[in-house]
């Protein structure tokens, strides 16, 4: 049977859960971000004592691994000052793009636990990021539907 059809064991039945992967990258993190981090690890925190107060051994174990990663993210976060005005995009810069047709994109560059493609919130670290980043105002950036220019950066 393909591993696609097995479910996955919510540690209820004695197996631990498989632990969450970190990240290899530094963990850059915006101002936002850190807050992000922070308020995950106390929401985890007090579900973590609600699980015990339930004596929920399943919620226990997924928990305790959940804040198992936060409690290092936040351990390994680098703090990045927001840019100040610049002439290349750099980590925490918004960029605002326009396409040939005239599609106008923007894009904030903040860390891996914080970014949002649906809100323009990409990771350093994803291809997108990497093309933009050193870039200046009136640059091409080649994205996978054609070409777009840096019309400003924030």
């Amino acid at each position: 049977m393909s591993r696609a059809f097995v479910k996955e064991s919510d540690g209820s039945e004695g197996e631990e859960l498989p632990e969450l992967l970190v990240s290899p990258h530094r963990n850059l993190v915006t101002a936002a971000g850190l807050k992000q981090i922070e308020a995950t690890v106390d929401r985890l925190q007090s579900a973590l004592s609600e699980a015990r107060a339930a004596a929920d051994r399943a919620a226990i174990a997924q928990v305790q691994r959940d804040l198992r990663y936060w409690t290092q993210r936040l351990r390994t976060a680098e703090l990045v000052a927001a840019p100040e005005a610049s002439d290349t995009v750099r980590f925490g810069a918004s960029v605002a793009l326009e396409k040939k047709d005239g599609e106008r994109i923007e894009y904030q560059i903040v860390g891996e636990d914080e970014a949002d493609p649906a809100r323009g919130r990409i990771s350093y670290v994803s291809p997108i990021a990497r093309l933009l980043i050193g870039a200046s105002v009136g640059d091409f950036i080649a994205l996978a539907d054609g070409e777009a220019e840096i019309l400003e950066i924030g």
